[in-house]
């Protein structure tokens, strides 16, 4: 019989380690093509872009193979898009637009089997050969919330009282949207308010996360963020564009 699948990123979130989140991943191969690298957990985006339910179950598959958490982005904190999204395999689940106590109470609820939650009761492909599914999926599946509006912050000493959340991620993209500053998550008044969020987060011993790039990820570490999520796609187009650039100023 089959043990469940440990999610390795959850157990490092709980002993206070890092773990390193990779996004920008539209198909499986993908996946693999960066798995041998080793971050800890691929952030599988199902709010924007192309990933329909057949390419989320080959997603997570590969996520397994290479022992990276799946956690996918849902569209809405909608308890059946949230049970059928685990069915399909993922590990975790980040819920968007987290403005309340209670829309965080409905997406760590909406992630949990009973007595944590209401999940639908089946178990998908994670519980395949798994006897004690139910009893231990609690355990391994990964509520991650994103606090990525004014309102949000506003109400944030009330959300990180929710229980049975993994990680409070401050977004910057759309909080700077929100805070009037669309398009310029750097503004100094987006910065600070990032800032003073995680503070608050980690003062009251919760995991912060927040997206990172190479220049200021050692600076959110210092400031106690455990969850580091970047994209790949920054990474190929400075190299891409390095190239074309040198083959551009390169004579004959």
């Amino acid at each position: 019989m089959a043990s469940i699948r440990r999610n390795k990123s959850k157990e490092k979130l709980q002993n206070g380690e890092i773990v390193t989140v990779i996004s920008g991943l539209q198909s499986s191969d993908i996946i693999d093509f960066l798995g041998p690298i080793g971050f800890d957990a691929a952030w599988i985006e199902c709010e924007h872009g192309s990933v329909d339910w057949d390419a989320l179950g080959d997603m997570t598959r590969a996520c397994d193979l290479w022992e990276m958490a799946s956690i996918t982005r849902v569209n809405s904190n909608d308890p059946g898009l949230i049970t059928r999204t685990l069915d399909r395999g993922s590990m975790g689940i980040v819920v968007p637009h987290v403005n309340s106590k209670e829309a965080a109470e409905r997406a760590a609820q909406s992630t949990k089997y009973a007595p944590l939650g209401y999940r639908g009761m089946f178990g998908g492909r994670q519980s395949f050969g798994v006897s004690d599914y139910f009893h231990k999926a609690n355990d391994q599946t990964m509520v991650v919330v994103l606090l990525e509006e004014i309102e949000a912050l506003a109400n944030l000493d009330e959300i990180i009282k929710v229980p049975d959340i993994d990680v409070f991620f401050v977004a910057p993209s759309d909080l700077s949207q929100t805070m009037g500053h669309i398009g310029d998550a750097g503004h100094p008044d987006v910065l600070k308010a990032i800032d003073e969020s995680i503070a608050k987060i980690t003062g009251a011993g919760k995991v912060a996360g927040t997206l990172v790039n190479d220049a200021n990820m050692e600076a959110y570490v210092q400031k106690g963020v455990q969850f580091l999520m970047t994209s790949w796609n920054s990474w190929v187009s400075q190299g891409a564009t390095e190239f074309v650039n040198k083959a551009s100023r390169t004579k004959k």
